[in-house]
């Protein structure tokens, strides 16, 4: 593994605890604070948007994860490689911030977008660097 990747890594690895409090907020919204953290009253799509926004959180960290190993195999110039270091945990947390920021303030929702794009992009380039390598 590069020292790029053990960076990136370990920066990622920092955000696990937001997503376990996000968690434990949604299990508060839902339990109607029976369990979890104790959590404002949602409207029902409020509820599905954070929920969404949990699920991406997770989903994405583990493919900003699984994107820094293969960046270390694939065959891109170095302005390249770390344009996809960084817009794979940048996309976890725009994705998962704009389903939140969305359950408030529909103007929001240019988060949810910019980090869509972000996602395509590493994702892109990862798999042509990887294909190159070929």
């Amino acid at each position: 593994m590069t020292r790029e990747a053990r960076i990136l890594i370990g920066i990622t690895l920092l955000t696990v605890p937001t997503i376990i409090y996000g968690g434990l907020t949604l299990l508060g919204v839902l339990t109607r604070g029976a369990a979890g953290v104790k959590a404002p009253e949602l409207t029902a799509l409020q509820q599905s948007l954070f929920r969404a926004g949990h699920a991406h959180a997770g989903v994405l960290v583990i493919l900003s994860l699984v994107l820094q190993l293969a960046l270390d195999g694939a065959r891109l110039g170095p302005g390249w490689t770390w344009v996809a270091r960084i817009a794979a945990p940048a996309a976890a947390i725009l994705v998962s911030g704009g389903f939140f920021g969305l359950a408030f303030n529909p103007s929001l929702r240019w988060l949810l977008y910019g980090g869509a794009a972000l996602v395509a992009l590493a994702s892109v380039t990862a798999g042509v660097g990887l294909l190159r390598a070929l």
